[in-house]
C-alpha cells in the first residue's frame, strides 16, 4: 500500500502522521503554499483524504480529486465532510465514533463543576496570594443540579449517566423521543433550557442545529442557568452568547468549542463565570491514539477490500 497517495488535510496527531508515512505515501497539505498547484500535480495519485473536525473533505476538494475513494475522518463529527458529495462519486466516508465518547462526556462533568465551583478562579486566587487576605467567596453546588442535554447520542448518554451519579435530575432534547428512558423529554430546546440549571450541548452539527443555542434559548436558561459546550462552536449564536454573559442574562458558561477556532471572543476573557477550553474533548493520550488507530484500520480495510469498521456513507 505504500504506492496509494493520502492525503492529510492538517496537523492532527503525531502518531497518525508517523503511522501514515509508515504504510502509505503520505502527502501533507499545509506543506504546499500553492494548493491548485499541488492538487493539479498530484491529482491522480491522491486515492483517500485524512481530514478533522477542523479541515475535512468540501466538495472543491472532492471535485479536485478524481481518483478519491475514501474519506477518514479523525473525529465523529462530520460537518467538515461533503456528505452529499460523497455520496453522489461513490466515495466512502468513516470517522472515529465511540472511542471518544468517556473523554467528552468526562470534560462535560469537568466544565459543570469548574462554572458553577469556580475552579480556575480559586486557584487564581491561592496563586495570587489574595487567600492570605481572606477567604473565598461561597460558590455553587453541582450536586443536585437539573441538567439538560441537547442531543442524547453515545455521548449525550455518557454525559447523563455522570450526572445521575451527582444526584442530578436528566431531562433531554432530541428530534424524537427516545423510547424506554426515564429522562424527561421536552419537545423544543426553549422548554429544555427553561426547566435546567445545567444546558449541555452534545447533538451533531447540522443545519437544523446550527446556532440551535440562540437569544431566546439564552433567555429562558436565565441569569442563573449554566450553558455547556462540548459539540460544535456553530452550535451556539456567540455574540448573543457573548452579550448575555457580559450583560448578566446567563449565569457562566464552560465551552470547549467556538464558532471560529482557534479565535475566541475575547469579552470573555474577563468574565470569571466563563470557562474555555481548546476544542480538547477528546485530547488525552490514550483517545487519540485509539482515533489514529481507527483511521488506519479503516483506511487498511478499504484498500484490502475489506469491511469498514466505522462507515458512515
Amino acid at each position: 500500500m505504500e504506492s496509494i497517495g493520502v492525503l492529510i488535510v492538517c496537523p492532527m496527531n503525531t502518531y497518525l502522521e508517523q503511522e501514515l508515512e509508515k504504510r502509505f505515501n503520505l502527502f501533507k497539505f499545509w506543506n504546499f503554499p500553492d494548493k491548485t498547484q499541488f492538487l493539479n500535480t498530484h491529482k491522480n495519485s491522491i486515492r483517500a483524504v485524512v481530514g478533522n473536525a477542523t479541515a475535512g473533505a468540501d466538495a472543491e476538494l472532492i471535485e479536485a480529486l478524481p481518483k478519491l475513494e475514501i474519506v477518514a475522518s479523525f473525529s465523529v463529527g462530520l460537518d467538515k465532510v461533503d456528505l452529499g458529495k460523497c455520496k453522489e462519486k461513490g466515495i466512502r466516508v468513516t470517522n472515529t465514533p465511540d472511542v471518544l465518547t468517556e473523554d467528552v462526556a468526562d470534560l462535560a462533568i469537568g466544565l459543570s463543576l469548574a462554572v458553577l465551583r469556580r475552579l480556575c478562579e480559586s486557584d487564581r486566587y491561592v496563586r495570587s496570594g489574595k487567600w492570605k487576605k481572606g477567604d473565598y467567596k461561597l460558590t455553587t453546588k453541582f450536586t443536585g443540579k437539573t441538567v439538560g442535554i441537547i442531543g442524547l447520542g453515545r455521548i449525550g448518554m455518557a454525559i447523563a449517566k455522570r450526572a445521575e451519579a451527582f444526584s442530578c435530575p436528566i431531562s433531554y432534547y432530541s428530534r424524537t423521543e427516545k423510547a424506554d428512558l426515564k429522562y424527561k423529554y421536552y419537545p423544543s430546546v426553549v422548554e429544555l433550557a427553561s426547566n435546567c440549571h445545567i444546558l449541555i450541548v452534545a447533538c451533531p452539527l447540522t443545519e437544523e442545529t446550527r446556532h440551535i443555542i440562540n437569544r431566546e434559548v439564552i433567555d429562558a436558561l436565565g441569569p442563573k442557568g449554566v450553558l455547556i459546550n462540548i459539540g460544535r462552536g456553530p452550535h451556539v449564536d456567540e455574540p448573543e452568547l457573548v452579550s448575555a454573559l457580559v450583560e448578566g442574562r446567563l449565569g457562566g458558561a464552560g465551552l470547549d468549542v467556538f464558532e471560529h477556532e482557534p479565535y475566541v471572543p475575547e469579552e470573555l476573557f474577563g468574565l470569571e463565570n466563563v470557562v474555555l477550553t481548546p476544542h480538547v474533548g477528546s485530547g488525552t493520550v490514550e483517545t487519540r491514539k485509539e482515533m489514529a488507530d481507527l483511521v488506519l484500520g479503516n483506511l487498511e480495510a478499504h484498500f484490502l477490500n475489506k469491511p469498514l469498521i466505522t462507515p458512515v456513507v
